[in-house]
C-alpha cells in the first residue's frame, strides 16, 4: 500500500523497519535535468571522518587547560570558557541546522558546519587571544550538527540492507574521537607548539569540506513552510539561561543569585517556547512529537547517556592522572592516560555493529536494555576504590560498549519513529539532549570532586569523591534500563506513519 506518496516494505521487524530497495540497488536522486543518477559511494566515509573530526575538535583542548592560562595570559575561569563555549554553541545550532537541513538541504548545512570548524581552527592557529580564541572554539561548536545531519543523509540515500549499520557507525565516532582528541593534542603540545595543533585540525577541516563539495550530492530538500525564526531564538535564549549556570556553577556558587535567576529565567524561557511552538503551523521542533513514547524515550535516554558517556572520560581523565599520595589517583601522565582510553575507543567502533545485529533479532528494547547492563556493570567496576590499573582500563571498556550499543540503538530507534521530512530536526533535538547531557555531567562531576577535596590537600580527591562521582553515572545507567522497559518489543505495528525510502512513480 501507499503511504504518503511512499512504498513501504511488508518487513517490519523488532521495532525497526526494513524498507528496502534490492540489496546492491544504489540510491539515486534527480539531476535538474530530470536524470537519475546514483548517489556517491564516498558519502559514508566523508560524513563518518567529518563525525570523528567533530569529536576530536571537543577535546583537543582538554590537555592544554591546565598551560593555557600561561600561554594566553588570560585567567583560569576565562580559559574554562574555551570548553564551555564549545557545548553551548553546539547545543544550541545543532537543533537549528537540522530543521534548515530538512528545508533547504543537508549537503548545504554539512558544508556550512564544515566551513565554521574549519574557520575556528584556523583561527585558534592564528591567535593567542583569549577574546579570538573563545570566538573561535564557538563557531568549533556548529560541528555538533554533523553527525544528525550526516545520519539523516545516509537515511536517505543509502540502499537500505547498508543504513542501520552506517547509522550505528556513526554513532560510535562520538567516543572514537574522544578517545583520539586527548593523546592526539598531548603528543602534539608535549612536543611541538599548541598552535601546530590547530593547524592540523584546519588541514583536516579543509580536505573534508573540499571532499565533500566534490564527491557528496545535494539530497532533496523539503522546502514546505518557512523557517521558524522566533521559535529558534528563543530555543537559543532558554538553552543558553540553563547551560551557562550549570557549566559555571561551581566558580559562581550554587546558590548565587545569578545561577539562581538564570535558572528560573530558563524556566520561564522555555515554557513559552513550548507554547509557541504548539501554536506554530511550521515549529522548529514539533514539540507534540516530543510526548509519543517512541520519540520520548530515545530522547530521556540520550540525555542521561550523554551525561554517562562524558562522566565514563572526564572522571577517569581525572583519577588516572591524579598524584599518588593522600588522594586518589594514578600517576599518569597525560599521553599515558589518554593511551589507557584507546581500549574504550575500540570497543565502540567493534560494537556499534552488535547494537544492529541484536535489535534485527531480538528487538530495540532488548537491545536497549542490554547497553544499558553494560553501562551500569562498567561503572560498577568504576565504583570500586583502590582496583589496580588494569581494572579502570576494562571498566573503561565495559562502559564503552554500553554507551555504543545504546548510542547506536537511539539513532535506530529516531530512523522509525520520524518522518522523513523531520529527521535531521530529530535527529538534532536527540544529539543536543547528549550535548546537554554532558554539559550537566561536567558541572555534577566537577561539584562532586570538589566536595571531598582532601583536608590540608589543595587538589587531592578521596577514594570516595571518584566513588561518588562513578555511581552518580551508574544511576543514570539505571533510569536508562527502567525506561527502555517501555519501549514496544516485536513488530511495528502496521498502523504506524514510518518513514519511507522508496518513492512512488
Amino acid at each position: 500500500m501507499w503511504v504518503n506518496g511512499y512504498l513501504p516494505s511488508e518487513n517490519r521487524r523488532c521495532g525497526v523497519t526494513t524498507l528496502d530497495r534490492p540489496p546492491g540497488t544504489p540510491a539515486v536522486t534527480t539531476s535538474d535535468a530530470g536524470l537519475a543518477q546514483p548517489r556517491s559511494r564516498f558519502l559514508f566515509p566523508i560524513v563518518v571522518a567529518a563525525a570523528v573530526f567533530q569529536a576530536v575538535l571537543q577535546t583537543v583542548i582538554v590537555p592544554l587547560l591546565p598551560e593555557l592560562p600561561h600561554f594566553t595570559g588570560a585567567g583560569r575561569t576565562a580559559v574554562s570558557w574555551l570548553v564551555t563555549v564549545t557545548l553551548l554553541v553546539g547545543a544550541v545550532v545543532t537543533p537549528i541546522f537540522g530543521r534548515l537541513a530538512d528545508m533547504f538541504g543537508k549537503k548545504k548545512m554539512l558544508l556550512v558546519a564544515f566551513s565554521m570548524m574549519t574557520l575556528g581552527s584556523m583561527l585558534c592557529a592564528l591567535s593567542s587571544d583569549i577574546a579570538v580564541l573563545i570566538f573561535a572554539r564557538a563557531l568549533q561548536g556548529a560541528g555538533s550538527a554533523v553527525i544528525p545531519i550526516g545520519i539523516s543523509m545516509l537515511r536517505d540515500e543509502l540502499p537500505r540492507n547498508k543504513v542501520n549499520g552506517a547509522v550505528a557507525m556513526m554513532s560510535s565516532t562520538l567516543g572514537v574521537g574522544t578517545a583520539l582528541g586527548i593523546p592526539f593534542s598531548a603528543m602534539i603540545a608535549q612536543y611541538s607548539n599548541w598552535h601546530v595543533l590547530f593547524w592540523v585540525t584546519t588541514a583536516i577541516g579543509l580536505s573534508v569540506t573540499l571532499a565533500a563539495v566534490l564527491f557528496i550530492r545535494e539530497s532533496e530538500p523539503n522546502p514546505s513552510g518557512r523557517f521558524d525564526g522566533v521559535g529558534a531564538v528563543g530555543l537559543s535564549a532558554a538553552m543558553i539561561a540553563l547551560l551557562v549556570p550549570i557549566t559555571q556553577g561551581s566558580s559562581w556558587g550554587w546558590t548565587s543569585g545569578a545561577v539562581i535567576s538564570m535558572l528560573a529565567a530558563s524556566a520561564v524561557l522555555f515554557a513559552l517556547w513550548v507554547i509557541q511552538q504548539r501554536r506554530n503551523v511550521n515549529p522548529l521542533v514539533d514539540v507534540r512529537a516530543l510526548v509519543k513514547r517512541a520519540v520520548l524515550i530515545p530522547h530521556l535516554a540520550a540525555l542521561l547517556v550523554g551525561f554517562a558517556f562524558f562522566g565514563n572520560t572526564l572522571i577517569t581523565t581525572q583519577l588516572l592522572q591524579g598524584m599518588k599520595g593522600p588522594g586518589a589517583g594514578y600517576g599518569l601522565s597525560i599521553i599515558a592516560a589518554a593511551l589507557c582510553q584507546i581500549p574504550a575507543s575500540i570497543a565502540m567502533v567493534l560494537f556499534s555493529p552488535v547494537a544492529v545485529r541484536i535489535t534485527d533479532r531480538f528487538g530495540s528494547r532488548t537491545a536497549m536494555l542490554t547497553g544499558a547492563v553494560f553501562l551500569a556493570g562498567g561503572y560498577g567496576i568504576h565504583a570500586v576504590a583502590g582496583k589496580p590499573l588494569w581494572g579502570v582500563v576494562a571498566a573503561l571498556g565495559i562502559t564503552a560498549v554500553g554507551t555504543a550499543i545504546v548510542y547506536s540503538t537511539l539513532s535506530l530507534l529516531i530512523l522509525v519513529a520520524v518522518p522523513r521530512q523531520r529527521l535531521a530536526a530529530a535527529n538534532g533535538v536527540n544529539s543536543l539532549l547528549r550535548t546537554s547531557g554532558s554539559t550537566i555531567c561536567s558541572a555534577t562531576v566537577a561539584t562532586i570532586l570538589a566536595a571531598f577535596v582532601i583536608s590540608g590537600s589543595e587538589h587531592s580527591t578521596s577514594w570516595t569523591g571518584f566513588s561518588v562521582a562513578y555511581l552518580v553515572c551508574a544511576g543514570c545507567a539505571v533510569v536508562v534500563f527502567a525506561v527502555s522497559i517501555l519501549l514496544p518489543q516485536g513488530r511495528t505495528p502496521k498502523h504506524l506513519d514510518l518513514p519511507d525510502l522508496v518513492r512512488r512513480p
